[in-house]
This record gives C-alpha cells, sequence and structure tokens, in this order.
C-alpha cells in the first residue's frame, strides 16, 4: 500500500518523521553509552577486547556501543554476558 502526501500535509508528516528519528536516535546513544560502560566497569578499555572475550561480533559491538544497529536480541546477548536483567539495564536510563 502506497500513501501519497501532498503540499503541506507532506511537509508536516516529513517534520513528525523527522523528530521521531531525532528522539530514537538519542535514545539509541543513551543505549550505546550505558553498554559503553558496563564494558569499562567489566575492565575492558576496549570494545574490541571484550566482544573478542564474549565472541561477539567486534564490529556490531562497536556499532552497538555508538547507539547504531541495536537489536533486541543482540542486546540480551550483552546483557546476558554482565548478568543484568532489562529492568537492571534500564532503571535510570532516560
Amino acid at each position: 500500500m502506497r500513501c501519497i502526501i501532498i503540499g503541506e500535509s507532506w511537509t508536516l508528516a516529513h517534520k513528525l518523521i523527522m523528530e521521531l528519528s531525532a528522539k530514537n536516535e538519542k535514545r539509541l546513544i543513551k543505549i550505546g553509552d550505558k553498554l559503553r560502560e558496563l564494558r569499562k566497569g567489566a575492565g575492558y578499555k576496549s570494545y574490541e577486547n571484550f566482544s573478542f572475550d564474549n565472541e561477539l561480533n567486534r564490529v556490531q559491538y562497536g556499532r552497538m556501543e555508538k547507539g547504531a544497529n541495536i537489536t533486541l536480541a543482540s542486546l540480551l546477548r550483552v546483557l546476558d554476558i554482565h548478568k543484568l536483567t532489562l529492568e537492571e539495564f534500564f532503571k535510570g536510563l532516560k
């Protein structure tokens, strides 16, 4: 199904999409920052060593710490490594 938006409606729709994208990007960056804090708290200076020691794809994990390419499955896998629940991870994250 295709949606055709014309004139002012398109401008409004585009603006809303951009606002949602920016809001989601900020959230993902916060998640990535928290993953970085957890890694450093576990004694790892580099994400490469952390990913290698925990059998994670190095590139994928690096993107996660940058707030990109985060899937729920990969987040759960990292949280299992840190022995954290979703609730514990997101507590205090705004």
